[in-house]
């Protein structure tokens, strides 16, 4: 039986996601865990020209919400097939900077797709690869905001436009409220993490959660 562990981070634009998936990466390896450390869209080179397609070119301006969907779950069918599952038959850790809520929250919510139509779109894309723990770190939508200028100041010029944090708070605000729905209805893979929270308070609670579920290390 495969001992790989699948754990997703998720959650609106400036929650500290991309920060505390690093640490966790950290104290997984360690303590000699072997850990994969992924994003979306992204993680291979396909991924990362549709990544750059989706969010930074400047010929993507007349998207629709369906081709960003179909994007995104290309970019994600890849990953699974080329990374994910042989990682996880290999036994790894599998931490993903978000997956397939993200989409059910942007595309679904934030777009208003058709919520079914979004998600037999996922269905296609992942099959049986889900997640087996989800972090969703929530903060505000005045924080969110505020990180999000904080941020655009140290990223590289051709990183700074960013086609979905152009979207309008309305935009953003039916985002939170997907991601609400999807932890509410999933409690046990779904955790809700205050965001707003210190840095290491905010680590500490996902290594409680963490910990309990980890394979062991070594020969046993």
């Amino acid at each position: 039986m495969s001992k790989g562990l699948f754990i997703t981070f998720e959650g609106t634009e400036g929650c500290g996601k991309s920060t505390q998936i690093k640490l966790l990466a950290e104290q997984l390896k360690a303590i000699g865990h072997r850990v994969r450390l992924l994003r979306e869209p992204g993680g291979t080179p396909i991924g990362e020209e549709i990544r750059h397609t989706l969010k930074h070119s400047q010929n993507n301006r007349a998207m629709t919400a369906e081709a960003e969907l179909l994007l995104m779950n290309a970019s994600r069918a890849q990953l699974v097939r080329e990374i994910i599952r042989p990682a996880l038959a290999a036994d790894e850790i599998v931490l993903c900077d978000r997956f397939y809520d993200s989409t059910v929250a942007y595309q679904g919510y934030g777009r208003e797709l058709d919520l079914a139509k979004v998600r037999s779109v996922i269905e296609f894309a992942v099959g049986e690869t889900k997640p087996n723990l989800t972090f969703f770190l929530h903060v505000s939508q005045e924080m969110s905001e505020q990180r999000q200028r904080e941020r655009q100041t140290s990223l590289p010029l051709e990183l700074q436009r960013d086609r979905f944090e152009e979207a309008d708070r309305k935009f953003f605000e039916r985002v939170a409220h997907g991601y609400g729905v999807i932890a509410a209805s999933e409690p046990q893979r779904v955790k809700f993490i205050n965001g707003a929270q210190p840095m290491d308070v905010v680590c500490a609670e996902i290594w409680k959660t963490v910990q309990p579920r980890l394979p062991k290390v070594g020969r046993w």
